[in-house]
């Protein structure tokens, strides 16, 4: 496989907006690179697809400057190029939670390195004897392609429903450690800091996501796979591309059985809208929004 796919995200202050984002776009164009990358006054947050020299070379720029020097990256390998264009985008947010009490750049709510989880979960129970809840802050056709054990889904349709349903529940955290978790790590971040804020003291974010997860300690305690915002749809455990697709028309989650199906058309329609009004919509060009 050629193609090296990263993801990525920082919180961190950006007041330089207006001249990062053209540099950044110029220089992802000279290196035949494509994905997405949003900026934000809290932070970055990329999805880059490439051969290795490019992305090594990105990379290596990007982290010059002082502000990304840490930059952490997860990495997965695939056949094809996932994406279809070069995008720089500049949001609100780097992922929307319509929080702004919320800084992350000021500092971190505590994580859990994917090693002293599984542990953790192996025992049943943390180091101090409470038993652990996971908790996936991820929407509810992403949980559908695979989550850890018994972790709980509300269901939610967009990250911003987060704070008032986990508001709504406080009660039942209570003297439990919650682990929140998401694809890249951006989301739980931002989910543990709320958490945190509301009194939820035992929160810790799952450093680095699922991805980084299954590139420590593989795919225990973890049923499915990982749903990414890239064409390839789902990684395994190995971080392979799965069989798994997404409907670009309604968004449901296609099986490789449904795949063989003469109502699916990839692309356009799948058996759960075939016939529709949502399969004759503009496919959905998941490389323009990206999340972790």
């Amino acid at each position: 496989m050629s193609i090296v796919n990263i993801a990525a995200y920082k919180f961190v202050t950006l007041d330089d907006i207006a001249t990062l984002r053209p540099a950044l776009l110029e220089r992802c164009q000279a290196l035949d690179l494509k994905g997405t990358i949003l900026l934000a006054p809290e932070g970055i947050n990329l999805f880059l697809a490439g051969s290795r020299e490019a992305i090594d070379g990105f990379l290596h720029g990007l982290r010059a400057d002082v502000r990304f020097a840490d930059l952490e990256v997860k990495e997965s390998l695939s056949d094809d190029q996932p994406f279809r264009r070069m995008l720089v985008r500049q949001k609100k947010e780097i992922i929307t939670m319509k929080m702004p009490v919320i800084k992350p750049a000021d500092g971190r709510a505590p994580g859990v390195d994917p090693a002293t989880l599984k542990r953790w979960l192996d025992a049943g129970q943390d180091d101090e004897g409470r038993p652990v809840v996971m908790l996936d802050t991820r929407n509810d056709f992403e949980v559908d392609v695979g989550t850890f054990d018994n972790a709980i889904d509300y269901r939610l349709t967009k990250f911003s429903e987060f704070p008032d349903v986990i508001a709504a529940h406080r009660a039942d955290f209570e003297g439990k450690t919650i682990v929140s978790f998401c694809t890249g790590g951006i989301r739980c971040e931002k989910a543990a800091i709320y958490m945190r804020d509301i009194g939820l003291e035992h929160t810790y974010q799952l450093d680095g996501g699922i991805l980084k997860y299954f590139e420590d300690v593989g795919g225990a305690h973890y049923q499915g796979d990982c749903f990414v915002f890239d064409y390839r749809t789902a990684l395994t455990p190995e971080l392979a591309p799965s069989a798994t697709r997404q409907c670009f028309a309604c968004r449901a989650v296609v099986t490789a059985e449904e795949q063989r199906s003469p109502d699916y058309i990839e692309g356009k329609q799948c058996p759960a809208c075939a016939g529709g009004a949502q399969a004759a919509a503009v496919s959905h060009d998941v490389s323009a929004t990206p999340a972790a």
